[in-house]
């Protein structure tokens, strides 16, 4: 099984992109987020303790997540491995997925980068927020403090990834084609 991470910040293209680099090379896309709404929709005891925390405004923690990962990596059929989009997001997600996968003994084969500037972030950001009607990526204020929070949360883990040789990254600017051929053209080179 191969483990590929999707990494990069807020509007640089992970979504847009994951599902069709998935399908290229079948891979399971694995979407924290819907991750989470699937086990709330299917009623499990992880996706009751998450529903719980999301209606009390809480955060789900680490553990809520990477419990729903341990068990999709466990059912997996029919797929040459998974594509991570959002997680890790932090150094401790990142250190608590690498002891995930060393139980199963296997391990993270690659993290993919699609690097933006700040201002293109900004903008992409300010554009998704129009189309689909998202308030909060409307304020400018809200824009800034996601960049910072990746910042300092999240781009940590280039170094992290870099340092066991598995960090690579994509020019996330330009069309969608443009991107995905940059993403295929990495992905051939890691699979």
């Amino acid at each position: 099984m191969k483990y590929y991470i999707l990494f990069g910040p807020p509007g640089a293209g992970k979504g847009t992109q994951a599902g069709s680099i998935a399908k290229k090379y079948n891979l399971t896309h694995v979407s924290t987020g819907a991750l989470l709404r699937a086990e709330i929709a299917a009623g499990t005891e992880l996706g009751k303790q998450a529903k719980t925390l999301i209606d009390a405004g809480n955060f789900v923690p680490d553990a809520v997540v990477e419990g729903m990962l341990e068990g999709l990596f466990a059912s997996a059929k029919d797929t040459a491995g998974f594509l991570l989009d959002g997680f890790p997001r932090n150094l401790s997600q990142a250190e608590d997925l690498d002891v995930i996968l060393q139980k199963k003994g296997e391990k993270v084969d690659g993290v993919i980068s699609i690097m933006i500037p700040d201002a293109v972030i900004a903008e992409r950001i300010t554009h998704r927020a129009a189309i689909e009607g998202r308030a909060d990526d409307a304020d400018p204020e809200v824009i800034q403090n996601r960049i910072q929070t990746y910042h300092k949360k999240t781009e940590p883990l280039i170094q992290f990834y870099d340092n066991q040789g598995k960090y690579h990254q994509a020019d996330g600017v330009g069309t969608i084609d443009e991107v995905h051929n940059r993403l295929s053209e990495l992905m051939d080179h890691l699979s």
